[in-house]
């Protein structure tokens, strides 16, 4: 197996990656706060890892119905998308490429977070989940996620538009595309989901109905900014939230379907990473690799072996790592020289705070 196979160029939509190592979306809750805008410290904290291959930023809320948890940054604001502007420019200047996450949590929410208390989903039904809210007293809790009210056809129609709108204000700001996050029992995924989804208008019920949202969202994006600027990640086995449904691969295999004929440039594969997790069969991958033309980017708790089989077998295309780029700024080229990785030394640090456990990880030196 050619060790070297993840630092070789790739073709992602209308980029060119130097290499196939991937930074995958991770929130980091670091925003000036009012108003969720993105900062300096969060410029330094993408340019500090440009070698990726593609960075995807955080997840990033098209509205502010669409925010879900504390300090998360939006792009439906001018102070937003000015302070965007900061990283985009940053990661250029390092040699960088970035694409934005666009977001929206659903139910996946807490009323607090909205003017008319309200947190919204295809159904009146409650995810059995928690999002992490920072109180009065300044400390961030995870809290309760309470039952939430049922679109309307025509309010579901205008968060089409709201995604059509926040790409259009990531590419203003900079980005060189966007990748729409529909995966991990968000907004979209609540409508892929019989579990989530008890419909019984046209985005609901049968398959073809369930997946009409997202295909919508696709549509109206690629035909705004163009589809080789258009990326999608998906979550085919994730059950948490509320997501445990025994169609969810075939509903999500038949999106896919729709996707390349959208012809956007990829779709990323958010794949469980604890011990016990749901196992992703080889049957899927091939199925997807003929259903979907376009390149196929996995994220899920990889190393470098695990990552180079699956490019090397053909199934995959690129590897995202998450929490390794958090600790090693440099990932790629300790990849490529097989060095050492720094493990993450605080895990306060993840969520919300200043520069520590944010910035200050260091690049690979003999010394340290």
């Amino acid at each position: 197996m050619p060790s070297d196979l993840l630092m070789r160029p790739a073709r992602v939509g209308s980029l060119s990656l130097p290499n196939r190592v991937i930074m995958a979306t991770m929130t980091r809750s670091r925003t000036q706060q009012p108003g969720d805008i993105p900062t300096a410290l969060m410029a330094t904290y993408y340019a500090q890892r440009a070698s990726a291959g593609l960075i995807v930023s955080e997840a990033t809320q098209i509205s502010p119905q669409g925010k879900g948890y504390s300090f998360t940054p939006g792009i439906y604001s001018q102070e937003q998308i000015e302070g965007w502007k900061l990283t985009t420019k940053a990661v250029h200047q390092a040699g960088g490429r970035i694409f934005m996450q666009l977001w929206h949590v659903g139910r996946m929410s807490h009323s607090s977070f909205h003017a008319d208390g309200q947190t919204v989903a295809p159904s009146a039904l409650a995810p059995d989940a928690q999002v992490w809210m920072v109180g009065e007293d300044g400390i961030g809790r995870m809290v309760d996620c309470p039952t939430p009210r049922a679109l309307s056809v025509d309010e579901i129609q205008s968060i089409v538009q709201d995604y059509r709108q926040a790409a259009l204000n990531a590419v203003e700001a900079g980005f060189d595309g966007v990748e729409i996050h529909a995966g991990n029992g968000y907004l979209i995924d609540q409508f892929l989901r019989r579990t989530s989804n008890k419909r019984t208008d046209i985005y609901g019920g049968s398959a073809e109905n369930r997946i009409r949202f997202a295909s919508e969202i696709v549509k109206t994006v690629s035909d705004a900014i163009g589809s080789k600027k258009v990326g999608i990640r998906l979550a085919p086995f994730i059950t948490q939230r509320g997501m445990d449904d025994s169609e969810a691969i075939t509903t999500i295999l038949l999106a896919a379907k729709q996707f390349n004929r959208a012809g956007i440039a990829y779709i990323h594969l958010a794949e469980a990473d604890w011990d016990d997790a749901p196992v992703v069969t080889t049957t899927f991958r091939e199925t997807l690799r003929t259903y979907f033309d376009g390149s196929i980017i996995v994220a899920g708790n990889y190393n470098k072996a695990s990552g180079l089989d699956l490019i090397q077998k053909g199934l995959v295309d690129c590897i995202a790592f998450g929490r390794k780029f958090i600790a090693n700024p440099d990932l790629p080229y300790r990849l490529s020289h097989d060095l050492p990785l720094h493990g993450i030394t605080d895990p306060t640090t993840l969520f919300g705070g200043n520069e520590q456990g944010y910035t200050d990880y260091p690049v690979y030196s003999k010394s340290a």
